[in-house]
């Protein structure tokens, strides 16, 4: 028979062990955990991040930088974050966005707590938007619930169906609670080329009149960006809702990018495949990529997008 002291002692061991392997800490160290109420962002390594993988962006950095920490650090905001940004292919609109997913989820786009929708993929049929904006709002009210920091990635924005997004509204706006869940805490990433042309134009006119792309202020694009895309018939955000409430805290520009970002862009990814940075091949590399307008040959006219594949074709070397 056992003795008394062998049964008690082998029950405290037990039990000192089960509440050691429930605690959160332990437990969120092996599976995902939504982060704890109060849980700040890591501004430095955001900072970081954005500085080292962002390239040719000063405005979009400085506004989604001060814009996500101020959120993070608001113990009670009055609603979700909204951020939509605009700009032509390759400029580091999707990078961003997963710089950003990754700084409030580490495992990022694989997190279960962040979403990408893609408007050709997720919404194709213009005769479906009814259904779609149902499905939309169980979609998002499913997993708040689940997770109140959720973040929500809308790509392909100007080829959405016009009134599809309008769905999300009501979780975007002042409220406490939405059918008893609380959507203040989200996060909202709207990704659009709608509006691209406005950017380039104005970032042409700086260079034209002689002045620095890095004095191109949010105020002098923000304005444009705003009305252009509420009366874009080919953007999903056509009359809008959601703009005409003022729902979106930040239209973010994504400037054109110049050759010297091109080779930014192509150093990095030479250091990310682990190559020694070879600047013949980050010229030649540039040099491969078209640029407009077709006399100044300023601006990338693919941004950054296609540096992958055209540093493929250099590997031998």
């Amino acid at each position: 028979a056992l003795e008394p002291l062998s049964v008690g002692l082998a029950i405290g061991v037990a039990s000192a062990l089960t509440g050691y392997l429930s605690h959160p800490r332990f437990y969120c160290s092996y599976v995902e955990c939504c982060p704890r109420a109060g849980q700040r962002l890591n501004a430095t390594a955001l900072k970081a991040q954005l500085d080292n993988r962002l390239f040719g962006q000063h405005l979009a950095k400085d506004v989604v930088l001060k814009a996500v920490l101020g959120f993070s650090n608001n113990p009670s905001p009055k609603k979700p974050l909204m951020l939509s940004l605009h700009g032509w292919a390759g400029t580091g609109k999707n990078f961003l966005s997963q710089i950003l997913a990754e700084q409030v989820h580490p495992a990022g786009l694989r997190s279960k707590f962040v979403h990408l929708f893609l408007a050709t993929l997720h919404f194709p049929h213009h005769d479906q938007v009814k259904l779609y904006k149902e499905q939309l709002q169980n979609w998002i009210r499913g997993n708040v619930s689940a997770c109140p920091s959720s973040v929500f990635i809308f790509d392909e924005m100007d080829k959405m169906h016009p009134g599809v997004i309008d769905a999300i509204k009501p979780f975007l706006d002042y409220y406490e609670e939405v059918d008893g869940v609380s959507y203040r805490k989200a996060i909202f990433i709207f990704l659009s080329n709608a509006g691209g042309d406005l950017i380039n134009k104005a970032a042409l006119d700086f260079w034209s009149s002689g002045k620095r792309r890095e004095d191109i202020q949010l105020k002098d694009l923000e304005p444009l960006l705003s009305v252009g895309v509420f009366n874009n018939k080919n953007s999903g955000l056509w009359h809008s809702s959601i703009i005409d409430r003022n729902l979106i805290d930040y239209f973010v520009p994504f400037l054109p990018l110049e050759q010297r970002h091109v080779k930014m862009c192509v150093r990095a990814e030479m250091t990310a495949r682990g190559y020694a940075v070879d600047e013949e091949i980050v010229q030649a590399v540039a040099d491969e990529m078209t640029y407009f307008p077709k006399e100044q040959k300023i601006y990338s006219d693919k941004g950054c997008k296609t540096v992958q594949a055209k540093l493929d074709i250099h590997e031998d070397l």
